[in-house]
């Protein structure tokens, strides 16, 4: 209790001392900060040059176990916008935006999405296993990209708002990039349409991919939660053992910020295949497999195809 209290100060303080820094020049960039590297790149598409981003959780960064710093106090303390999922997502995020006495615009990106809800026993399980706890809906919803759709509309909306004189540049590149989404969603399905029903199914390092299964029509079996935080039980890698080899399962898929024991362990036990690393909550550095959002999705989907086709 001492170490946070004195790491509150310590964020405020700097915070503080961020917020008398002078205000935006009329030529400046609008200071933006997003909670993680997927939003991150959407408002990098969208405001362009206009914008001067702050990205929280960055490139490979793992946002359950993320844990702010006094710079990310000061990246706070001095944007005029702040874009977050939301959906319980950034757990640590009201004591950041506490700390850093943030007095700008708050927008949550996932408004107006189509939402998975959590069923009770999932929530009881999520609840009461001392991990992260997102709430009544799964905040992964990016994972459907008509989802991404609306999101890109909240983050230009947002923009436009906050930065008037550059308004119709953020909506029109807003919609070019939602126009881009679309076209993607229907290659997505189309590709995975391709694959017999049967075959379509994987087991992943973390629950992260329920949107992504029920709107493409994939099986995304997880022994862990939403949460990389959360460890599975013996019990539940057994049960996945047996469930691989009831049901012919040939791919299994290491989630690229997830631990990858667990699903070595269930690969070698049941002869399945790794594929490659799947992206969900996280992109890569601009030399990896998946440095956009759009990359993101091209690079699972091309994974996932390739296992369940057996090729």
């Amino acid at each position: 209790m001492l170490v946070r209290r004195t790491t509150l100060l310590l964020l405020s303080s700097l915070a503080l001392a961020g917020a008398a820094l002078p205000g935006r020049a009329a030529d400046a960039p609008l200071k933006v900060v997003a909670s993680f590297s997927i939003l991150g790149d959407m408002v990098r598409q969208i405001g362009g040059a206009h914008v001067e981003l702050a990205t929280l959780v960055g490139p490979d960064g793992d946002a359950h176990m993320f844990e702010p710093t006094p710079a990310d106090a000061e990246k706070l303390a001095s944007a005029r916008l702040l874009v977050v999922n939301g959906l319980g997502f950034e757990s640590w995020l009201p004591r950041l935006v506490e700390a850093a006495g943030f007095a700008g615009t708050t927008v949550v990106a996932s408004e107006g999405a189509q939402l998975r809800s959590l069923d009770e026993a999932e929530e009881h399980d999520h609840a009461e296993d001392g991990h992260h706890h997102h709430g009544h809906h799964d905040p992964h919803a990016w994972q459907d990209l008509a989802n991404g759709v609306t999101y890109a509309r909240n983050i230009g909306q947002a923009l436009a708002e906050t930065d008037p004189a550059h308004a119709e540049d953020y909506r029109r590149a807003a919609e070019a990039y939602a126009s881009r989404l679309q076209e993607l969603d229907a290659k997505v399905r189309a590709e995975i349409a391709a694959i017999p029903p049967g075959r379509r199914k994987v087991v992943t390092s973390h629950d992260a991919f329920g949107y992504f299964g029920d709107v493409y029509g994939i099986t995304f079996i997880a022994p862990v939660g939403r949460s990389t935080e959360a460890e599975p039980s013996a019990f539940d890698v057994a049960r996945i053992i047996d469930q691989i080899r009831q049901e012919n399962i040939s791919a299994v898929f290491v989630e690229s910020i997830a631990n990858t024991r667990m699903i070595e362990q269930i690969a070698q036990e049941t002869g399945a295949t790794i594929g490659g690393a799947l992206y969900s909550d996280a992109l890569t550095g601009p030399e990896g497999d998946a440095p956009t959002y759009e990359m993101m999705f091209t690079w699972n989907v091309r994974q996932l195809t390739q296992a369940m086709a057996g090729s």
